[in-house]
């Protein structure tokens, strides 16, 4: 079993990694895109989801 252990432990650290790294990848983007839409609201642009319920 000793010379499987590399390749064991490889994947999972491996597997670690890639979690960490598309974990860290969405919670940038998500910040990033909440600041794109704090600038579009302040200048104006609203959402859709957001309109008034008197224009439906």
């Amino acid at each position: 079993m000793g010379s499987y252990a590399f390749y064991v432990y490889g994947s999972y650290g491996f597997a670690a990694i890639v979690t960490i790294a598309v974990t860290l990848w969405t919670w940038a983007d998500g910040r990033a895109r909440r600041k794109e839409l704090a600038a579009l609201e302040a200048a104006g642009i609203r959402r859709r989801s957001a309109r008034p319920k008197d224009r439906e």
